[in-house]
């Protein structure tokens, strides 16, 4: 092995016959002068508009560029396919046309090699819809063979084999499974729309879009663990912010109205098909508003944002035809555990709601407090059952330290959160604005870290400081936009709508 670069040495031992061939056409095709990795290549349609827009008859110049599919090497006749973002189209080259050195360029191509083709629009004698290249050039040679899926028939069925379908691979290589499975595709396109209908709708009301810190120096805004890291220059430690919240209310006491902020958050907690360490949500607060007005404002977005992106107001996730159509069922949250475990948790102290807990069959631990008792309960036996869009109210105070307290329910908040599909899709608060009352559940909190509870708030001197200048009435809303996707695209798991999920190493 080559002491000079023994790495590429060891690549080079790994090549399997195929690769080894195509870096040999590589190396063959370069030796005659043909550069396999051109810069640029004038590309001037799609492979849909030319099937959309051909019209027989018409011999419409076009330049189109996509990787090879399929293909079939002839004599001085060639076809092959090729995919472009938008689909497929089928290409006819002939050595008389392209020239000697052209068509010898051709017949050292693969699957998957992409190139470039100017030439005019045509329909086959079997009627599809076609481009004759005049000319050709190669524009990346793929040195991997690419997973293509083969039909062959069985009794008359077709069945298709060597399709690249395991799971974890598709995960792990996304780009290949973009590539082999372009239905996939089709799903963060729409994720795409769906962010951009919302960012839409705050916007056209008047609300500020912001960015606020990744890096914090304390972490808050939500129950979670953080992920740390360390400054150098500054030798502290800062951790990657669990939510924006905090920031985002420091902007209400600044004087706006209205500020929302599509954000990357980190959660250094399981992995699971709801869950992934790094998402995505929006976080939203409006002075002078409250949770009530909020409630409408969710019926409102996620009604319009499905019909905007699925022309429908129903949508089918996990074998459930669920209805977006205003207005959605509330409940409280003590009713709702009423309803689906036949117990009261009204009036009950830590302890009680324990033995509540270890009745209906629950082991829990005993660093958690009331709230997270609570939120085990309903997590457990409730929140798997509520299919249709249902807005959960009013929690006990244990369970929200942010949320303000209910204007006519002793020991409650006004929050809600909705639950759709069985999973919590969004979370509100009427926030709190008292800042000696804020200190105090704070410090509730950092009672809760000193049992071992490791998701409990830290108390933000600097948030506690802004809040005593002042904040107005206020309503807060975070949407998870990869749950949002996952219920309004129909997939079953949130890394099927996250380009690159995090995964167990290989």
């Amino acid at each position: 092995m080559s002491k000079d670069n023994p790495q590429k040495e060891q690549h080079q031992l790994s090549l399997n016959d195929q690769m080894q061939r195509r870096y040999e056409e590589r190396l063959h095709l370069m030796e005659s002068g043909v550069n396999p990795y051109p810069c640029a290549f004038d590309v001037t349609t799609c492979s849909v508009d030319i099937i959309e827009f051909f019209q027989d008859e018409e011999r419409k110049p076009v330049s189109i560029a996509g990787r090879i599919m399929t293909i079939r090497k002839m004599g001085k006749a060639s076809f092959f396919n090729i995919q472009d973002s938008k689909g497929r189209i089928q290409i006819y080259l002939k050595k008389d046309d392209v020239g000697d050195t052209a068509y010898a360029t051709f017949k050292l191509l693969d699957i998957g090699d992409i190139v470039g083709i100017k030439g005019y629009t045509f329909r086959t004698k079997t009627g599809e819809v076609s481009v004759h290249a005049e000319t050709f050039e190669l524009l990346s040679k793929s040195l991997r063979p690419i997973p293509i899926a083969k039909e062959k028939d069985v009794d008359g069925q077709k069945v298709v084999y060597d399709a690249f379908s395991d799971k974890e691979m598709r995960y792990r290589q996304r780009y290949i499974d973009l590539i082999v499975n372009p239905e996939v595709r089709d799903t963060f396109i729409k994720r795409s729309a769906i962010v951009a209908f919302m960012r839409q709708f705050f916007t056209t009301k008047g609300w500020l879009e912001v960015e606020t810190p990744i890096l914090q120096p304390i972490y808050g805004g939500a129950a979670a663990r953080p992920f740390t890291t360390h400054h150098n220059a500054l030798d502290m430690q800062l951790y990657l912010r669990i939510a924006n919240e905090l920031y985002l209310k420091r902007l209400i006491v600044g004087g706006f109205d209205g500020v929302f902020e599509f954000a990357k958050d980190f959660r250094n907690e399981g992995i699971d098909r709801f869950h992934n360490p790094e998402f995505t949500q929006v976080e939203l607060y409006v002075a002078y508003k409250d949770y009530n007005w909020m409630m409408k404002q969710v019926e409102e977005l996620l009604y319009r944002t499905s019909i905007a992106v699925n022309g429908t107001d129903t949508v089918t996730f996990l074998g459930s035809d669920i209805s977006l159509k205003p207005p959605f069922r509330r409940i409280t949250i003590a009713d709702s555990i009423r309803e689906y475990c036949g117990v009261d948790i009204g009036g009950k102290n830590e302890q009680e709601l324990r033995l509540t807990a270890k009745d209906l069959g629950l082991e829990l631990d005993s660093k958690i407090g009331a709230g997270k008792i609570i939120d085990e309960i309903f997590g457990e036996f409730v929140e798997p059952k509520l299919i249709q869009p249902t807005f959960i109210t009013d929690y006990p105070t244990e369970m929200s330290p942010l949320a303000k307290e209910h204007r006519s329910k002793p020991g409650i908040v006004e929050r809600f959160e909705l639950i759709a599909g069985g999973k919590e899709l969004c979370n509100s608060f009427s926030e709190l604005n008292d800042p000696v009352v804020q200190r105090e559940r704070l410090e509730s909190q950092a009672k809760l870290r000193q049992r071992g509870d490791d998701e409990a708030m830290i108390v933000d001197e600097d948030f506690l400081r802004a809040l005593e200048y002042g904040m107005p009435p206020c309503a807060g809303l975070g949407i998870g936009i990869d749950r949002m996707v996952m219920l309004l695209c129909g997939q079953e798991s949130i890394r099927d709508v996250i380009f690159f999920p995090h995964l167990k190493p290989e």
